[in-house]
């Protein structure tokens, strides 16, 4: 089926052959937000969670998330990365946390669903640590922000 990568032309779904592409130098970086609200936010700002330290735990998450996206998304390559990195930033004028997940490898297929996994289940991991305290908790703004490499050439939102 023409324009559609991961269809045959009989329709059935296949993992899209990269065999004869060529290695590239691959990032993407994507973030998202969690609203946590105010007794939340002082909680997890003060490492007062009785879950333990959010950011640690989401952290790993996020990373480990990464790793394991092709086995989560289906048709989605299997990937040796050679970097991940989760980052948080809290903004205390919204009662949120914002996270950044970049990820690497060199490689002949794009890290960009590897950083929207890292991204949404680091988020999700707050709120699984949180929810004891509030469950009004929302995800959202959960975006590719930049990626590099491969044919497609440099992308920034």
């Amino acid at each position: 089926m023409e324009g559609f990568s991961h269809l045959d032309e009989k329709g059935n779904a296949v993992m899209v052959d990269v065999t004869a592409k060529s290695e590239t130098q691959r990032i993407a970086r994507a973030s998202g937000r969690i609203y946590v609200g105010e007794e939340v936010y002082k909680a997890i700002t003060s490492g007062t969670v009785s879950k333990g330290d959010v950011f640690a735990c989401s952290r790993v998450a996020g990373i480990m998330a990464a790793k394991k996206t092709s086995e989560l998304i289906p048709l989605c390559h299997p990937l040796l990365l050679t970097g991940i990195a989760v980052e948080f930033e809290p903004e205390e004028d919204k009662y949120a946390i914002s996270c950044t997940c970049t990820v690497k490898l060199a490689g002949k297929t794009g890290v960009e669903m590897e950083a929207l996994t890292g991204t949404s289940v680091a988020l999700l991991t707050i709120y699984d640590m949180c929810k004891a305290i509030s469950k009004r908790m929302e995800i959202s703004d959960i975006h590719l922000e930049e990626k590099d490499g491969g044919k497609s050439g440099h992308f920034v939102r």
